[in-house]
């Protein structure tokens, strides 16, 4: 039997992350990786997602890779097969691709204390890595409510992230539960096929205009022949989301825009009735802000009825909600979202105590240092992990943690680093510091419940302070907050030796 290849670092999932780890790795000359995908294509999130109306929520010039713009989108806002497009195109173009291996999914990665590996467990087998770099993402697991009941239900079921795209929704009285990001995209969609639609609202959500144009052939030219206008979109993006992430930080800010926003409403909505059913009784941006132009023409179309009030049981066909309202359906649509407060990747590491991830943080949230590394989760790296979300593109956080992680790949490599962990008091303080500023911050103090909270109240999502302050903290890989081993050369056998106070040398980046 071959022993299987030692590799430096296994990246696992193939999304957004993913490739943007692949690709900067090889921008700075570590080439001794490989890629694993449960899939048999790129794409994470994007390519699991397919339900009608699917779209990113922040403009199409931002949410892309900054070494890989695209002169292409259709519209302001992409759709999802343009971003399932874009990310396998980027794929291939910096041949990435081949250094995937396709339906591989990841069993369980357990940390060989002996070796000082990762020993992961496979689909398709065993690999070693010195390494691991677990790209699978925050929104990837979705999320459906022990509804009592619910087996008594003859009629057709699915969640929005598992569309069903065989079932003919004509003519079929449908309950959509719940009104999250997803929702508001298919629910106009749905809305003309159903000869009833009922949407069951739990909370309320803040609902805005979208400012969404297509991109025309000519707008698409100009774009691709003067570079500077794709960076000056990108730009001035990038001001407009740091302008609403100051005043996520500083709730007095978005008093008048909350107003102004009730206002709104009554130009939006004719009905009293439904308009006091929509507004909501937080203040903008405690809960994700969703942006669209055709949700609430939806809901005053003549065969839709918003109920609000959340799905408490099923009986038979017959669903319920908790105000006691009761409607015959054929379909059940779940929008209930995602477990991203126990990330699913937990269930399949284990600790170098042999503790798995999940069984550690069933009774809470996960803690991360910077979102990046977790305690006794040695060589690990975890990217858009707890407590960096700020409200901006996923793949601008994405980069921005990779410039951290590279960093240290880099050291464990030329160092001879065979273990690193980060210390338990320096993850403890900075967690500490991180949730004593979320307590004055629109997550925290905005009068609602949130997937930002977990079910302790700990906001474990949010990052307290501007992208700016991120990306300054994830400069340098600071070896002084891990506890390191090292591997003697002569050898395999590791030799422990604390870290030096002043090990603070950044590896300088191949071009």
């Amino acid at each position: 039997m071959n022993t299987p290849s030692v590799y430096d670092t296994y990246i696992v999932g193939a999304g957004i992350s993913g490739l943007a780890a692949a690709i900067k790795l090889k921008k700075t000359g570590y080439h001794n990786f490989k890629i694993i995908e449960k899939a048999d294509r790129v794409g994470g999130t994007w390519r699991e997602n397919t339900y009608p109306g699917c779209g990113c929520d922040v403009p199409s010039s931002l949410y892309s890779y900054s070494f890989a713009p695209s002169s292409r989108w259709s519209r302001l806002f992409a759709k999802q097969p343009e971003i399932l497009e874009y990310l396998e195109t980027v794929s291939d173009d910096f041949d990435v691709t081949p250094l995937i291996e396709f339906n591989c999914e990841l069993e369980q990665a357990v940390w060989d204390e002996d070796r000082h590996l990762w020993c992961l467990d496979t689909s398709n087998g065993q690999y070693l890595a010195k390494a691991v770099v677990f790209a699978t993402g925050p929104i990837t697991e979705p999320q459906t409510p022990p509804i009592p009941g619910l087996e008594t239900f003859t009629g057709k079921m699915f969640h929005s992230a598992h569309w069903d795209h065989d079932y003919d929704l004509t003519g079929k009285r449908i309950a959509v539960i719940g009104t999250g990001a997803s929702a508001i995209q298919f629910v106009p969609r749905i809305q003309p096929k159903a000869k009833e639609l009922h949407v069951f609202q739990r909370t309320a959500p803040w609902v805005l205009p979208k400012p969404d144009l297509p991109l025309g052939e000519a707008a698409k030219q100009a774009i691709e022949r003067f570079p500077a206008i794709q960076q000056g979109w990108r730009k001035a993006v990038a001001g407009s989301l740091n302008a609403i992430n100051f005043g996520l930080r500083n709730p007095k800010v978005l008093k008048p825009i909350n107003e102004a926003a009730k206002q709104l409403l009554k130009f939006q909505i004719s009905d009293p009735a439904l308009r006091k059913a929509v507004t909501p009784d937080f203040l903008l941006g405690c809960k994700r802000i969703l942006f669209a132009n055709d949700y609430y023409p939806a809901l005053h179309a003549d065969n839709t009825s918003l109920i609000p009030s959340g799905l408490v049981a099923v009986d038979g066909n017959t669903v319920i909600a908790a105000n006691g309202e009761r409607r015959q359906v054929d379909v059940i649509i779940w929008g209930t979202g995602f477990d991203v407060s126990h990330p699913p990747i937990g269930n399949r590491v284990f600790n170098d105590k042999g503790e798995r991830l999940a069984d550690l943080w069933r009774d809470s949230s996960p803690e991360a240092y910077l979102g990046a590394t977790i305690e006794n989760v040695p060589n690990a790296f975890l990217i858009l992990g707890p407590n960096v979300l700020v409200y901006d593109s996923f793949i601008r956080l994405a980069e921005a943690q990779l410039d951290y992680i590279i960093d240290g790949l880099w050291k464990i490599k030329r160092r001879s680093i065979s273990k690193l962990t980060i210390k338990r008091k320096v993850l403890k303080k900075h967690n500490r510091k991180v949730q004593k500023n979320l307590q004055t911050t629109v997550f925290n103090a905005g009068g609602c419940s949130s997937y930002y909270l977990d079910q302790n109240g700990r906001n474990f999502a949010a990052w307290p302070w501007s992208l700016k302050a991120l990306k300054r903290r994830l400069n340098v890989f600071e070896l002084k907050d891990y506890d390191l081993a090292y591997r003697k050369h002569t050898g395999t056998r590791p030799t422990k030796r604390p870290a030096k106070s002043n090990a603070r040398v950044r590896e300088e980046a191949f071009s």
